[in-house]
């Protein structure tokens, strides 16, 4: 901490601000991560469009939790930094498989019984790539609440 304490709380508030707005408007997106077995591509466009905007927004609360950190701990801040760069990762793997199923949509159906061996990958590949977004999701946020109780909350009372 090189900064002086009273600048420090002040630029610890107004991150501190911007975070709960940012997680306010995150969490009016209500993505959620639960695979549905719709097998129109009406359905997968809308998916795909509300987990773009659900992602856009994810990465500018995350940015702004980084930017947090690094006014108190450059290095557990770049820590963070790589769990953003693998969340862009996971989120990109995802919206690629989504992309797979919106071309062909019934290869979610799981009543389908003459589903070949690509579909059934693809449908598993779509649930395992979405739990994995939502466990490392979980990840983050712990890690920054913990990084929160140790370091920050003291400067924010």
């Amino acid at each position: 901490m090189s900064q002086d304490p009273e600048n420090l709380k002040k630029s610890a508030k107004e991150h501190s601000y911007k975070l709960a707005k940012l997680g306010m408007e995150l969490g009016e997106i209500q993505f959620s991560y639960k695979i549905e077995e719709k097998v129109t591509k009406e359905y997968w466009n809308q998916r795909m469009e509300d987990f773009k905007k659900y992602n856009e927004k994810g990465f500018e609360y995350y940015n702004q939790v980084h930017a947090m950190m690094n006014l108190v701990n450059k290095e557990e801040a770049q820590i963070f930094l790589l769990r953003v760069s693998k969340f862009r990762q996971l989120s990109t793997t995802l919206s690629e498989t989504m992309e797979k199923i919106k071309d062909n949509p019934t290869i979610i159906d799981s009543k389908d019984r003459q589903q070949s061996l690509w579909s059934r990958e693809i449908k598993s590949q779509i649930t395992e790539q979405s739990n994995e977004c939502l466990r490392h999701e979980m990840d983050m946020n712990g890690s920054f609440r913990e990084f929160y109780e140790k370091h920050l909350k003291s400067i924010l009372k």
